[in-house]
């Protein structure tokens, strides 16, 4: 795009804004009166915020309380208007027709035109997960997942990594992301381990940056280049006991059967610093429970109906001041009828609740709730307050538009050689036999494996659609694209190793896991079939294992070559054969990458040193899990922190 074409962009995107203010004086111009004080940007936030409370009936008060998602106003948008509804958001795979930022940009804008319709013009919320990149939306740059992430021990990176991803966010609309997942994952065969930064508090800790990289410094969250972040999933989602989950999935939503001293150490304590020092806008509860030992174990509570913990720890302990947004449908999950769940998830601290599917009946039933007793006046004020005292801060009653001044941006080359540089400080060099790595530029090599040519499972989950997908292609570079570009020798790619084996080439067997999300990616959990691309057929099993093809692959290629280097492409460590294992030159763990196969293949060839060091505990045996560095019987396989080094 031109400069000039930018700059026109940019006057007509300000004009549709200044007239969209210009009507929240609601006849102001025509009566002499000056616009309200809530519409007087001069004003302190807390002013303008108590001005609007006054003036919203209990039914402007519980729309603005209700989420729901895109595909219920998407083709008439009229019920954002007509129940004053506060926020929409997509979830996995909920995009517009065109799967273009332009496209998403417009979408959100039609939306917002039908929340300023409403009697006090109150804009709208949008929210989506954008936990790797905006991966819903096609053309955005796929960073590393939050294992990788935490596997470079680089706070910085990490705050510029979510920076990108803020931009390319807001720049097609969504203000929102429900990122960054601050959990401690306690046990590998849980579907979101990927989505933890490191089974170790501390370590999580120190990549709350990420929040930072979202919202900016205090002040910042209005700029165009921020959203609003969540800190989720609050609290012990990730120390959950194997088998205390509920229907098909074995660990995902369970329960963690803890200790309080215990719960703070492994769950809570990350919430003091992402409230207190990085002042992160909202967060998500659990879908999980917790069962304190103290008492006797057999009465769990779930999370999204846990007073004690949002109303008393989160609040008013912590000083969380931002909003509380349940999760996907998590107050059906609360015991009782729907009136209790509703009752019950309010009262517990939840400010907005996140319904995709009963928003009206929400909205019905709360009002309710309200005017019977059950629900206070002053907890709805409370919830209302904190939802527009983000909308305030965000600049959205100034600037209610996607400002698309970044929307150029969007998956350029700058943000794909960031992307590049993540998943290449995010290798990990497990073994490394002297002679081995890095490879010589001029070496013909011999590649195999079901991950060497996939950029889907090099993205894993959360990328286009919920689960991910094999099939997914996103703009980037496989791994393959990367051992390509590195070498002048001859490359010869079989995928199942059934080519035949040159004697002097080098193997490089890139393995693991495909993609999943959530319950679906718990060991022993259901198999996923669903996306449009699996056709209806299950996924491989998730059971932390490399699949058979991929086992004879690695046999046949470390008995052949002069040497074999084995790239694993994974959420979560793998279990290894010990025998194979001794036949391996060389071992390296990829994480889920994203985008950019061509970080993977930097430090195989030297471009960049492998300096990685694992931010997880990898077992020896499936029979280990849960594995954590501090347990009194401690034997992994490679330690928590372990990493070779190459220069």
């Amino acid at each position: 795009m031109s400069s000039r074409a930018k700059w026109l962009l940019l006057l007509t995107t300000a004009a549709v804004a200044l007239t969209a203010v210009a009507a929240l004086a609601t006849g102001a111009g025509a009566a002499g009166k000056p616009p309200p004080p809530y519409m007087d940007p001069s004003l302190p936030v807390s002013q303008r915020v108590d001005d609007l409370l006054s003036r919203m009936t209990l039914a402007e008060k519980v729309g603005q309380m209700t989420q729901t998602e895109r595909y219920q106003v998407y083709a008439d948008e009229t019920p954002i208007t007509k129940y004053g509804l506060g926020s929409i958001l997509s979830g996995g795979g909920s995009t517009p027709a065109e799967n273009t930022p332009r496209a998403w940009a417009d979408m959100i804008d039609r939306f917002q035109r039908a929340a300023l319709a409403t009697r006090l013009h109150i804009p709208l919320l949008y929210g989506i997960d954008s936990v790797h990149g905006d991966g819903n939306m096609l053309g955005a740059t796929v960073f590393p997942h939050n294992i990788g992430l935490g596997a470079t021990r680089d706070p910085g990176l990490v705050r510029d990594v979510e920076h990108v991803v803020a931009e390319e966010t807001r720049a097609s609309g969504p203000q929102w992301t429900f990122a960054p997942c601050i959990c401690a994952a306690r046990d590998d065969r849980w579907g979101r381990t990927y989505e933890s930064f490191s089974e170790d508090p501390s370590l999580v800790e120190q990549m709350e940056t990420a929040i930072d990289g979202f919202q900016g410094a205090r002040g910042q969250l209005s700029n165009p280049d921020r959203v609003l972040a969540t800190a989720k999933h609050y609290a012990g989602d990730g120390d959950t006991k194997y088998g205390t989950a509920s229907g098909d999935y074995k660990i995902d939503q369970g329960i963690a059967i803890t200790s309080r001293e215990d719960f703070w150490n492994t769950s809570l304590r990350q919430y003091v610093p992402a409230v207190q020092d990085h002042h992160v806008g909202s967060v998500m509860p659990s879908y999980s429970s917790v069962d304190w030992t103290e008492d006797g174990v057999g009465n769990p509570i779930k999370m999204h109906a846990n007073q004690e913990l949002i109303q008393g720890t989160l609040k008013s302990e912590i000083g969380f001041d931002g909003f509380v947004i349940s999760d996907w449908e998590g107050i059906h999950q609360i015991p009782g009828d729907w009136a209790t769940q509703v009752r019950t998830g309010v009262n517990a601290g939840i400010d907005m609740m996140m319904e995709p599917n009963s928003y009206k009946d929400f909205i019905a039933t709360l009002m309710s709730e309200v005017k019977a007793g059950r629900v206070s006046s002053a907890r709805i004020d409370d919830a209302v307050r904190r939802i527009l005292t983000k909308k305030f801060e965000l600049g959205l009653f100034e600037h209610p538009f996607t400002d698309r001044r970044n929307i150029d941006e969007v998956g350029s080359a700058a943000h794909h050689a960031l992307a590049r540089r993540a998943a290449a400080e995010s290798q990990v060099l497990l073994k490394n036999d002297p002679g081995t790595l890095p490879i010589g530029t001029n070496r013909d090599l011999y590649v195999a494996g079901s991950n060497a040519d996939n950029i889907g499972n090099q993205a894993g989950g959360w990328t286009l659609t919920w689960q991910g997908g094999s099939t997914n292609v996103i703009p980037g570079t496989t791994i393959l694209d990367g051992i390509g570009a590195h070498t002048s020798g001859r490359v010869t790619y079989s995928e199942d190793a059934s080519a035949p084996i040159p004697g002097n080439s080098l193997g490089i067997v890139v393995v693991g896991e495909t993609p999943y999300s959530e319950g679906f990616g718990d060991v022993g959990g259901p198999r996923w079939a669903y996306d449009p691309g699996d056709h209806g057929v299950p996924r491989p099993v998730k059971d932390m294992q490399l699949s058979s093809a991929d086992r004879q692959a690695v046999d046949r290629v470390c008995a052949a070559a002069t040497r074999c280097a084995v790239v694993i492409v994974s959420g979560r460590p793998l279990i290894l054969d010990p025998a194979q294992l001794q036949r391996m030159d060389a071992l390296v763990e990829a994480w889920l990458p994203g985008s950019e196969g061509m970080g993977v293949a930097d430090p195989l060839f030297g471009t960049r040193p492998y300096t990685g060091k694992l931010p997880v505990s990898w077992p020896r045996s499936l029979d280990q899990e849960p594995i954590n560095v501090g347990d009194a019987d401690y034997d992994p396989l490679f330690p928590f922190g372990y990493g070779l080094q190459t220069r």
